[in-house]
């Protein structure tokens, strides 16, 4: 039986929300290296009144202009909007907005991205999308999943991932390991796949990654074979995200300059993520052309993590902790 909606109202801004001045710049320029990318999110996020004028504002007539007067010492637009999110099985309807979210998530790669997203959205039992409640758009402002690298295996877009990875692993150190783990002991390991749009509410986060994890241990007893049941019991997750990387973090390191951080993430989460991680390593990804200037020390890269699904619990109530922080 599918489970029940879950609603989170928030106010969202229409600026990116950031843990600092610097992670709300770094969002906007984010966002605007793949506007292309999240055309639909983007126009609902920032849309403004209909308007023929250059301010936004929709021509009125001397009723409404009166209608207004009346209302507006009481009611101003401040760039904020309510929006009741809520949290959805993913559905063939949601391949767009999915496919939209997922556009760079082996960077500038061409793969079965397409196959890719059909898999999420078939595996309805775990894994999430979020939307506005009532939207009549539909449009997609987060996505999460879990996927086993052993009953996907066969599968051109899980096989083009693990290739990726592979190519993108030039730590000696951890070259085995990965291979480890995507191979030998990939009927043990879920890909977890988690995508959103940079404005989305942090407070969303601690319960769209509860809903997940409590899916998965629903899986082992709720499936109705015993292959899915066992497909479901992860030993290890492996994460494949974004940061950014100072230019000059060696060199920071030994002076223990502590003006610029040597590391930014994208998605707060994955500084837990990384801490928890029984390995992980970079690689660097396509340059922005032109680099904004919030990111003129620091390069774009690839960041791979592998974590042990008995740190879960651990990750669930850090993120609770650094969400009722900020």
């Amino acid at each position: 039986m599918p489970r029940r909606p879950r609603i989170h109202r928030q106010r969202l801004k229409t600026l990116p929300i950031g843990f600092s001045p610097f992670a709300r710049a770094l969002a906007r320029m984010d966002s605007l290296s793949t506007a292309k990318c999240q055309t639909r999110e983007s126009e609902f996020i920032e849309k403004p009144n209909p308007s023929s004028a250059s301010n936004g504002f929709a021509e009125q007539t001397s009723d409404d202009e009166a209608e207004q007067s009346a209302s507006s010492s009481d009611e101003q637009f401040d760039g904020v909007v309510q929006a009741d999110f809520s949290f959805f099985d993913p559905k063939p309807d949601d391949f767009h907005g999915v496919k939209t979210l997922l556009q760079t998530y082996l960077d500038d790669k061409e793969w079965d991205l397409s196959g890719f997203v059909d898999l999420i959205l078939e595996q309805t039992t775990v894994g999430t999308v979020v939307k506005i409640e009532d939207d009549e758009d539909e449009g997609l402002f987060a996505c999460v999943s879990a996927l086993n690298l052993w009953r996907y295996r066969e599968q051109k877009c899980i096989m083009e991932v693990k290739d990726y990875l592979h190519k993108a692993c030039q730590d000696k150190g951890v070259v085995d390991k990965l291979r480890l783990l995507l191979e030998e002991q990939a009927c043990d390991v879920g890909l977890l796949v988690s995508q959103r749009v940079v404005n989305l509410p942090p407070q969303l986060l601690p319960p769209l990654y509860d809903g997940l994890f409590d899916e998965v241990s629903w899986a082992t007893e709720d499936e109705p074979t015993e292959d899915l049941r066992k497909s479901f019991q992860f030993k290890h997750y492996i994460i494949l995200s974004k940061i950014y990387k100072h230019k000059n973090a060696e060199q920071k390191r030994k002076l223990s300059d502590d003006s610029e951080a040597e590391m930014i993430y994208i998605k707060p989460e994955d500084e837990i993520f990384h801490k928890l991680s029984s390995w992980s390593f970079i690689f660097p990804l396509r340059p922005q052309q032109p680099a904004p200037h919030e990111l003129k020390n620091y390069r774009p890269m690839g960041l791979v993590m592998a974590v042990e699904a008995d740190k879960i619990p651990s990750f669930r109530q850090e993120l609770v902790t650094l969400i009722s922080e900020t």
